[in-house]
Parts: structure tokens; sequence; C-alpha cells
């Protein structure tokens, strides 16, 4: 090949790279962040020992959510917090809180998921497991399909946990 050959084609190359950049999607930004919850200011990604089961899909992760919810509803107290199953596919949980003042720390909304955990040892998903005391809150989330848990102050705070399976 020619120098000018070499020059066309590396142009014609460059050019078509362009064009499938440009054609290539955007990550979409979280479209939950400014409306439930402020941009997530933290991230870690937990892997869980547990897969997705295979009869979980958007309605049962929705009814897993309203499960939860009438759990807080029937208590004799206001809910401290919210949690919604949102995403396309229902795979992202989100979890408010409901008043200012009360999980405003990385902490306290840590000790909020410990207590989720207390929860979630008792539920039926865990119940076919061999040791649910070894077992947490995120390990019940990632068996019911979802992906992440973003926990959230409500007010300037926000937290997010990427779930993976281990296999």
């Amino acid at each position: 090949m020619t120098t000018a050959q070499n020059t066309l084609l590396a142009s014609l190359f460059a050019g078509l790279s362009m064009i499938a950049i440009s054609l290539t999607p955007v990550r979409a930004a979280d479209s939950h962040a400014g409306y439930y919850y402020p941009e997530p200011q933290s991230e870690e990604t937990y892997v869980s020992a547990l897969n997705v089961m295979p009869s979980m899909n958007k309605r049962a992760r929705v009814g897993f959510i309203i499960g939860l919810d009438k759990q807080q509803v029937e208590r004799a107290y206001a809910p401290t917090y919210h949690i919604f199953a949102k995403g396309y596919h229902a795979q992202k949980m989100i979890v408010v809180a409901s008043g200012s003042g009360q999980y405003d720390t990385l902490y306290r909304l840590r000790a909020l998921l410990a207590s989720l955990t207390s929860r979630a040892r008792t539920s039926p998903l865990f119940a076919e497991s061999r040791q649910p005391e070894n077992l947490n809150f995120f390990d019940l989330a990632r068996l019911a399909g979802f992906t992440q848990v973003t926990i959230s102050d409500g007010d300037k705070l926000a937290h997010r946990i990427n779930l993976l399976s281990a296999n």
C-alpha cells in the first residue's frame, strides 16, 4: 500500500470509529437521584454467595417490597423509613428515611441495614437456607433479584450497594 492509501484508510477508520462511538448509548444517569434521594456520595459492592432464585421476576420483587412495607404499617408507630422497588425490572431497591435526624450518617444507615438483616433471617426466602444466621439483608435482596440497594437519609446523604452473585 502507498502512503496515500494508508492515510486514506486511517482517515476512513477514524471516521467510522467516531460514528460508532456517537451511536453507542451513553450510560444513563441515576434517574432516581434528585427525586428520592441525593446523588450517592459513596458506593460499595457486595458479592453474595446466593444466586437469584429462578422464580424471582419483577412481580415477585414488587411483592417482596409490599411485604416489607406491610410489616412496617402494622407496627404501633409510624415508619422510620420507606422502601421501594424501582427500575424497569424493579431490580433497584431504595430505602429512604421518613424523618430528619434518624439516619443522617453512614453509620446509622448501616445500622438500619443491620436491623433489616435481623428481619431478613426470619423471612420465608431464607427458610430454605441451612444457615440463615450466616446470611444478611444483602443476601436476601440478591436472592430476590435486586442488583442494587440505595439507602438515604432523604436529605443530604445517600449510599449505594451494588449486589452481585459469586457464581
